[in-house]
């Protein structure tokens, strides 16, 4: 079972914000020692940026697979094809920060890797934004017995 605060869009977008915001400012970080040619300042940063992406952005992904999508599923079945979409988000971010990691591996610091951490931000802004609405619309409403009787109309329903 997951967390109440995965299962409440505003806490649970409080928690997508900070991890966010914390990727922005780590990825502006290695934009801007890039442009000082500050290539061995910028690779430090780098694995920051990804310790950061793998213990935040995508083990909050895995308690969310593990938790709040099954239930999710569970509970709405024709929430199928959506949780479907959220999870190939994560499988896209965690391929993304692989590709970081092997190039870092092999040295590699460059506008490459910066445009990897800003297709991570860019995928994760619009996964959040997905997630929330869903968490929001679907599953809050449970929680709140908002939904009365065995037929649900309208936007709920679907």
């Amino acid at each position: 079972m997951s967390g109440p605060s995965l299962r409440r869009a505003d806490s649970h977008g409080l928690i997508h914000e900070a991890a966010l915001e914390e990727a922005g400012e780590l990825a502006e970080l290695v934009e801007r020692s890039l442009r000082r040619g500050e290539r061995d300042k910028a690779l430090d940063i780098a694995w920051i940026a990804v310790e950061h992406w793998e213990s935040r952005t995508l083990q909050h992904a895995q308690s969310e697979e593990e938790g709040l999508y099954l239930e999710a599923v569970e509970l709405k079945p024709q929430l199928r094809d959506v949780i479907i979409a959220l999870t190939r988000d994560h499988n896209l971010m965690r391929e993304l920060v692989a590709e970081i990691k092997a190039r870092l591996e092999r040295g590699e610091m460059d506008e490459q890797v910066l445009q990897r951490f800003q297709a991570l931000i860019l995928i994760d802004q619009i996964h959040n934004r997905d997630e929330e609405a869903m968490v929001e619309k679907e599953l809050e409403e449970n929680r709140h017995g908002s939904v009365s009787g065995p037929e649900v109309d309208g936007p709920a329903a679907g």
